[in-house]
């Protein structure tokens, strides 16, 4: 990575970094999708199992990769400002930080779980689907960690191909695996929904052992003595990652756990027809999410790189060509979205009345990407700076004190039924977006005064 001088370098650059991530985005989104189209093809109870189990997994996921990405500003500033030496103590931190976060979920799942999926009061079957899809998706969880370690060291340099190619491999072993376990395939058992757990969970071994590999056959990684040289842990070093990814994690959890409390609303509040629809629609538009998501992660490494060499002008031009194409790209997605969202609706399920509803949930999704688009995008920027404190505080309160309440009262005591919940999170995201941007004014003014004064 290097610190571009003209808008058409930087333009580049930009595009450069992006791609691959884009490409590992929808790649690892792809395994989850798999999981939920197959098991949409195995039955209503699987797919409405399935997705019970991602909705619980999913915000526990993304807030913990939320926190492991702060390896991503962390080591980006450290290159931008010529600091390389402190990079192997700072990722070997991170690696004793993912084995004990691991330990830590597992133990909240052997606790939690089994409760949790008890209060809901659901179908016996999709109770008993979603708990052993958790079990065997648990399988990967550490090696999961591991490996967003491994892929925000190399992303924060510049190396965004080496997921890429990583993930590029796993999505059709993740498929492989998926068929095999779910239909009872290649003399493999047949689990239903509950195979795609344990599909999943051997795919993110895979990951893990071709991104280790990578970190010895690469020359560039090399020299970092990754998994040779393992210094002592150091508790000054959890704190300051953990100040900075923290507020990251949750500001991701608190996001993505809107979505799950939705689905897990809807599956207490409605039929197993409406927990269907509701997933195709959440699982489908998290995919394009993907794109926006990628912009994000982009603009925190060239942000970050161009804040760590004192570059202000080139962090705020990556923010513009970020922000504007994140929108952009996303209002291009929402016609076709709308033009065939029962075509799509009818891949994930047969049943003309859970794609009928899918198709509704599709139009007011098409108003949440936009705002979505920007908000993720803002966050990428601010994450960047290394500002991320503040942005939770606005998280939380768009996501969860109005997002949430706007929501439920909407589903609960209107017409619009589990329509008011999309229609709910689309306002939170709006009111995120906009909290995101003042925010943004405010830190790229100090940044400038500092660099002004020589702090």
């Amino acid at each position: 990575m290097y610190h571009a001088t003209t808008f058409k370098e930087k333009f580049s650059l930009f595009l450069t970094i992006l791609w691959p991530i884009m490409v590992t985005q929808l790649g690892l989104h792809a395994i989850s999708l798999v999981d939920t189209m197959m098991s949409g093809r195995a039955g209503t109870d699987d797919l409405a199992g399935v997705a019970i189990g991602s909705s619980i997994w999913m915000p526990v996921f993304t807030g913990i990769n939320g926190i492991l990405l702060a390896v991503t500003p962390i080591v980006a500033q450290y290159m931008g400002s010529g600091q390389r030496h402190k990079i192997s103590f700072t990722i070997t931190q991170f690696i004793y930080l993912a084995i004990g976060l691991a330990v830590l979920v597992f133990i909240a799942g052997a606790l939690f779980l089994d409760p949790l999926l008890a209060i809901m009061n659901l179908d016996p079957n999709v109770h008993h689907i979603a708990f052993h899809y958790l079990v065997g998706l648990s399988t990967g969880i550490l090696p999961l960690f591991l490996f967003t370690v491994i892929r925000n060291f190399f992303d924060a340099q510049g190396f965004t191909r080496i997921t890429m190619f990583i993930t590029i491999i796993a999505v059709p072993i993740s498929a492989l695996l998926n068929y095999g376990l779910i239909f009872g395939n290649f003399g493999l058992p047949a689990l239903g929904g509950i195979g795609a757990g344990y599909a999943t969970g051997i795919t993110y071994w895979i990951i893990l052992f071709l991104g280790a590999y990578m970190t010895f056959k690469l020359s560039p990684m090399r020299p970092y003595k990754i998994f040779v040289n393992w210094f002592k842990p150091s508790l000054k070093a959890w704190k300051e990652q953990l100040s900075i990814g923290v507020p990251i994690g949750l500001s991701i959890f608190f996001e993505a756990s809107i979505f799950a409390v939705m689905t897990l609303l809807i599956g207490m509040m409605f039929s197993t027809v409406t927990i269907a629809a509701n997933q195709i629609a959440l699982n489908f538009t998290s995919l394009i999410f993907m794109i926006p998501l990628s912009i994000s992660m982009a603009l925190t490494i060239l942000v970050g790189y161009s804040v760590g060499g004192k570059k202000l002008d080139a962090a705020k031009q990556y923010t513009y060509v970020g922000v504007g194409g994140g929108v952009g790209i996303l209002a291009i997605a929402s016609i076709f979205l709308f033009i065939f969202r029962e075509d799509i609706a009818s891949i994930y399920s047969t049943e003309r009345d859970v794609i009928i509803l899918a198709g509704q949930f599709f139009i007011i999704a098409i108003f949440y990407q936009i705002s979505d688009a920007l908000q993720s995008s803002l966050q990428g920027v601010l994450r960047g700076f290394k500002d991320v404190k503040l942005p939770f505080i606005i998280a939380f309160t768009s996501y969860w004190i109005i997002g949430i309440p706007v929501g439920y009262s909407l589903a609960a005591f209107t017409e619009l039924g589990p329509k008011g919940f999309w229609v709910g999170i689309t306002i939170g995201l709006t009111c995120a977006a906009i909290g995101f941007f003042v925010r943004l004014m405010i830190v790229q003014r100090r940044a400038e005064k500092h660099l002004a004064s020589g702090v």
